[in-house]
């Protein structure tokens, strides 16, 4: 998550009630055809949980910011992403092992770490001013055909003309970190000074495979800043949901309605909300349809963590849709399946990342997601692990 953690400070909780039918920022929402019924959406619930120690010293590197999670096939291994931008040690990735099964989260040991290398093969220097190199990891995915890494980052849109923008980016990496290529994206993805493209810090956060690794679906983490203005506590926004070729063609655009803000804001706290999708998940038996984490930060409210099963089946192609802002479009579709606030977890917070597991003795598949802890004192590093059928 993208705002200092020193904002969860605030105490009392003005909560309001989801509806979990988001209205659509400056866009109207076709219905869904009824002709067209809604598949049974997955349903989970909680084997475990396991807190890594804050800021565990690992290999020379201070473990956190785990924003992104995924599972290795090659070697049953789970690769994290650290969303450090190079400010504690260059930016990078964790192998770990986890053991988990039907009886909850055993142990998660850190086997290696790597980080990632520019194309010259330096490793990514801290942000400084003037110095277009700087990286901003959000998620990562193991490439079922390779077991190569793919991982996104969010780049930067400076506050103040005068620093570069930094494009967002999703490259390929070695299971050591050396760069191998880079994945062309679609137009609108393209941070500009024009006041379009990605808000600052809302880009490239979740990406998964699909189809059998021969897709790549992408999601920016708010709605482009053509698209309107993002969530309140009265209404939802549109974010877009990319399905790509691995050669970069566009397959297909989708708007994914995000939920509406689920509580007022401390009128007192220097922060507003933050909401966003900072991970999307394929199934592995339907290219059309994902598990999407829906993650928001209120001052006075702390977390609250949403998993969502959604399809793009009957939504509006919107790749060649300039602006949703008043558009009439069908947005995909979405059911919930786990509000965190009821799944009886040790505590909330930054979740951010997510992949599936093993499939346990009772025909559910384990789902693993990890939180982002910012390497504040406040937050912890969680990994939770649910089961889905």
């Amino acid at each position: 998550m993208r705002a200092s953690l020193t904002r969860r400070a605030c105490a009392a909780a003005l909560l309001l009630t989801s509806t979990l039918t988001p209205a659509v920022a400056m866009a109207a929402a076709q219905p869904a055809d009824p002709a067209r019924p809604v598949a049974r959406a997955a349903q989970a619930r909680l084997l475990g949980e396991k807190i890594v120690p804050h800021k565990l010293a690992f290999e020379g590197t201070t473990v956190g910011g785990l924003s992104g999670v995924d599972r290795n096939r090659c070697t049953g291994e789970y690769v994290f992403i650290s969303d450090d931008r190079s400010y504690l040690q260059p930016a990078r990735f964790y192998t770990a092992r986890l053991d988990v099964d039907a009886g909850g989260v055993h142990a998660v040991d850190f086997t290696g770490t790597h980080a990632f290398r520019q194309p010259d093969g330096s490793v990514y220097p801290a942000p400084t001013a003037g110095d277009g190199k700087a990286v901003d990891p959000e998620e990562i995915r193991v490439d079922p055909r390779t077991c190569d890494y793919w991982w996104g980052q969010e780049g930067d849109r400076p506050k103040t003309v005068g620093p570069p923008v930094i494009q967002p980016s999703i490259q390929f990496a070695s299971p050591t970190g050396d760069y191998l290529g880079q994945l062309p994206l679609p137009a609108n993805y393209e941070v500009t000074m024009a006041e379009r493209g990605p808000r600052r810090n809302q880009a490239i956060e979740a990406l998964t495979f699909g189809a059998g690794g021969h897709q790549l679906t992408s999601a920016i983490e708010g709605p482009l800043l053509q698209d309107g203005p993002e969530p309140t506590v009265e209404h939802g926004a549109l974010v877009r949901v990319t399905r790509q070729t691995r050669g970069g063609r566009v397959l297909g655009q989708f708007a994914y309605p995000l939920e509406k803000i689920f509580a007022v804001n401390d009128p007192d706290s220097p922060w507003g909300p933050d909401t966003g999708v900072p991970s999307i998940l394929a199934f592995p038996d339907d290219p059309d349809r994902y598990l999407v984490l829906e993650r928001t930060w209120v001052a006075g409210a702390g977390y609250k963590i949403r998993l969502f099963d959604a399809t793009t089946r009957g939504a509006t192609d919107v790749q060649a849709v300039d602006s949703l802002a008043g558009q009439t479009v069908r947005p995909m579709r979405k059911t919930l399946v786990a509000d965190f606030d009821t799944l009886r977890l040790s505590t909330v917070d930054n979740t951010e990342g997510m992949t599936w597991g093993p499939t346990l003795p009772s025909g559910e598949r384990a789902l693993i997601l990890v939180s982002d802890d910012n390497f504040a004192e406040d937050a912890v590093t969680q990994i939770v692990a649910l089961a889905v059928r």
